[in-house]
């Protein structure tokens, strides 16, 4: 049996796993969204958001069609700045940034089915070296490593309906529920963290057909207690356009949103 040299393996590797990720099943067309309730409190900004376009991250994998990733809003002075990127072959530290730490909430009531709660927080990738290593080999290698890699720490719950919530890259230790917990709308689950493929403190959401990612279609979802400002917009991460098959109804790349708690849950 003949060995293919490392260099074609290798760039088969590179062929064959992107083009793999654009194979998992995706739903055969797209449902009516679920309505959930918001997963922040406070004011926030939408980015990489179904409300732009789908998929929302550009792969279908990990049941990632309809994610969304969610950073507050920035002070007054900053919101518009774009962030400085330097030559520093260390990125900032987790705990600079307002999102870390941040509580996250249930979106509806169901029963714990994963968690993932040891995974380190990752210094942020916000210089160009860090970065750059984050898009190159940290990237390929996570994708390779599959959810865990990719998700780091995070709470999958399943709810009465029987879809299911994926709550990504929480802080080491953060995580308040336990596998086979009941949990419900608006309790707390975790912090907000930097684990996993992130290249700063934010927090990941999606809704899935199944409890493991790997396996997973994405599903649409609504959300209640939310209200949009339709009179400011964070630039950082507006991306001016939406896409035809943006999600309606959803906060876009870039638009500020207030979110309250579910009023059976008042915020604790």
């Amino acid at each position: 049996m003949s060995v293919a040299p490392v260099p074609r393996l290798w760039a088969v590797v590179c062929m064959v796993v992107p083009l793999a990720l654009h194979l998992v099943r995706p739903p055969a067309q797209r449902p009516e969204p679920v309505t959930m309730h918001v997963p922040v409190r406070g004011r926030w900004v939408a980015c990489n958001s179904p409300g732009s376009k789908v998929p929302s991250h550009g792969v279908r994998a990990h049941g990632q069609m309809y994610a969304v990733d969610l950073v507050p809003e920035a002070s007054e002075e900053t919101r518009d700045q774009a962030p400085s990127l330097g030559w520093s072959l260390r990125g900032s530290s987790p705990e600079d940034y307002p999102s870390y730490g941040a509580p996250v909430f249930a979106m509806a009531s169901g029963t714990v089915v994963h968690v993932t709660d040891r995974v380190r927080d990752h210094r942020a990738r916000d210089s160009w070296p860090t970065l750059i290593w984050m898009l190159t080999l940290e990237g390929f290698f996570r994708v390779l490593g599959g959810a865990r890699s990719i998700m780091g720490n995070r709470v999958v719950i399943q709810h009465d309906d029987g879809t299911c919530a994926a709550y990504a890259h929480l802080r080491r230790g953060s995580a308040v529920a336990r596998p086979g917990d009941r949990v419900h709308t608006g309790q707390q689950l975790g912090q907000v963290g930097n684990t996993g493929n992130t290249s700063e403190p934010h927090l990941h959401i999606q809704l899935m057909d199944r409890p493991r990612p790997e396996s997973a279609a994405g599903l649409p979802m609504r959300w209640t207690g939310v209200d949009i400002d339709a009179e400011r917009l964070s630039h950082r991460w507006a991306t001016g356009y939406a896409r035809p098959s943006a999600l309606p109804d959803f906060p876009a790349n870039g638009q500020i949103f207030r979110a309250t708690a579910p009023q059976d849950h008042p915020v604790r």
